[in-house]
């Protein structure tokens, strides 16, 4: 479990482009579709706690996985897995950067490829709402909360938390 923990967060890091929202595609489809190690509910848990921890989310979010499947050894090897593959870009493009930095083709490279990822982050949006957004309170506190983002720059642990406690008081209010 431990080697294939490595591998699949390799893998995932390997084409992660974008930062913290870019691994939620290749979540659902590595952890969530094929190997079938989380729940689609778990992801978006562990995304949103990745959030409010330090750290970069996707590291976080990889850590957590692979702490439920395999304790802390899975934990290492999932961290260990996601960061990889970027720890070698950076080594070895740290030596040539200044060579390409201003290539054109470069630079269209990377805008197609911020386009790419903005449409994947995009669809797995949606579907998690198709999934997550079940009834008139969680449409209220998705309304709620994308209307505080849009109006006011907070932080993504104040935007957690204050889902939360709407949550609390909605339940509470639908159970009364």
């Amino acid at each position: 479990m431990i080697f294939k923990l490595f591998i699949t967060f390799f893998k995932i890091g390997m084409f992660m482009f974008g930062g913290g929202a870019a691994i939620l595609p290749l979540l659902q489809t590595e952890v969530v579709e094929r190997k079938k190690w989380l729940k689609e509910k778990e992801v978006v848990d562990y995304y949103a706690i990745g959030q409010c921890t330090p750290g970069i989310i996707a590291v976080n979010v990889s850590t957590f996985t692979g702490y439920k499947m395999a304790g802390v050894k899975g934990a290492i090897a999932a961290t260990m897995g996601v960061i990889t593959p970027s720890l070698i870009i950076i080594l070895i493009l740290a030596g040539v950067i200044s060579l390409f930095l201003n290539n054109e083709y470069v630079l269209h490279a990377f805008t197609g490829i911020r386009v790419v990822v903005t449409a994947l982050i995009a669809d797995i949006v949606l579907n998690m709402g198709r999934k997550n957004i079940k009834d008139r309170y969680q449409l209220a506190i998705f309304v709620a909360v994308v209307g505080l983002m849009l109006a006011v720059s907070l932080s993504p642990v104040w935007v957690v938390c204050g889902a939360a406690v709407l949550g609390l008081f909605l339940r509470k209010g639908k159970a009364a």
